[in-house]
């Protein structure tokens, strides 16, 4: 037997219009909420890029003034050793000596400023060198010292650690050539 598709029945132009008409106000409504989801999306996108962009330039000022607050700290703890210097200029005419003695102290309380900023002097010798404190610009025979080892400061060095301003140059021993 032959299949024979089945008729349909008759359509209502009306009623299809209808259901036309209902699709298309669904559509139009659901296209509707989506646009405003996608606006205040992208309202809630632009307000955060703003705060982004403010924060970043609030700390870029913030940054301009912190370094600006330590450049005067550390400006000030050097103002007690200008004093000191030019107490030893107006006492050194009348003695001699007395720079002598004046640049002596400004020095002691130039390295005190530098230790309490967090790079005491570093001059010790008969210890192992150590390229992280230690900058070897020399190298001598030194039979009463064990090779590898600094035998004499040349410049000292300032800083502890990991925080060095700068190495120590030393003069290194080495072992006696036969």
């Amino acid at each position: 037997m032959a299949a024979y598709p089945r008729p349909e029945p008759p359509v209502d132009n009306e009623e299809a219009a209808r259901k036309d008409q209902e699709a298309t106000g669904r559509a139009e409504q659901e296209a509707a909420e989506h646009a405003a989801v996608a606006a205040e999306l992208e309202d809630r996108w632009r307000r955060a890029l703003a705060d982004l962009d403010n924060l970043r330039k609030r700390y870029a000022r913030e940054l301009d003034r912190e370094r600006a607050a330590e450049r005067a700290r550390v400006a000030a703890q050097w103002l007690p050793v200008v004093d000191d210097l030019d107490r030893a200029l107006a006492h050194a005419a009348d003695d001699p000596t007395a720079i002598v003695e004046g640049v002596h102290a400004v020095r002691d309380h130039a390295m005190a400023v530098l230790a309490r900023l967090g790079y005491p002097r570093y001059e010790e010798v008969g210890v192992p060198f150590d390229p992280v404190q230690h900058e070897a610009v020399r190298v001598v025979e030194d039979a009463e010292a064990a090779p590898g080892t600094v035998v004499e400061v040349l410049r000292p060095g300032y800083g502890r650690e990991e925080h060095w301003l700068r190495p120590a140059a030393v003069a290194v021993a080495t072992a006696k050539r036969e």
